[in-house]
């Protein structure tokens, strides 16, 4: 007899959302330069001489932050290091560059909703297993 096929919750839908922005941001946009507005925003704030490798890093600590979302490996932590960095960003991003944001100032709307997803996936989701892989 086959067992039956497994069902996506909405916690882990939500929990692969939230990784994708954390891999699509620090690969496509930084890592790889496809979206060369990130780089200017950084040249901006920490000046072009180092602009380059600090786009980079910024983005190979993103994809470690979707590896972080996808291990499962202290979920509250993780929520609110998320929480804290995407805060952050904006908050500085919202005074100092405004106009390298893809919406201007209504970014940092768009960032509060992100991180109300985030409080709401790992405080008001149910999850039958709480340690582990998302997956």
């Amino acid at each position: 007899m086959l067992s039956p096929r497994p069902t996506l919750n909405l916690r882990t839908l939500l929990t692969a959302a939230i990784a994708s922005v954390w891999l699509i941001n620090g690969l496509l946009c930084k890592v790889l330069d496809l979206v060369p507005r990130h780089r200017l925003i950084v040249a901006r704030i920490l000046g072009e001489t180092h602009a380059a490798l600090a786009t980079r890093a910024i983005g190979l600590l993103e994809i470690g932050m979707f590896i972080w979302i996808l291990s499962g490996i202290r979920p509250r932590w993780c929520a609110w290091t998320q929480i804290l960095l995407v805060a952050a960003m904006n908050i500085m991003e919202f005074i100092l560059v405004p106009d390298l944001l893809l919406f201007g100032r209504i970014n940092i709307i768009i960032a509060f909703i992100f991180i109300g997803v985030i409080f709401i996936n790992e405080y008001t989701q149910k999850s039958s297993v709480r340690r582990g892989s998302v997956f």
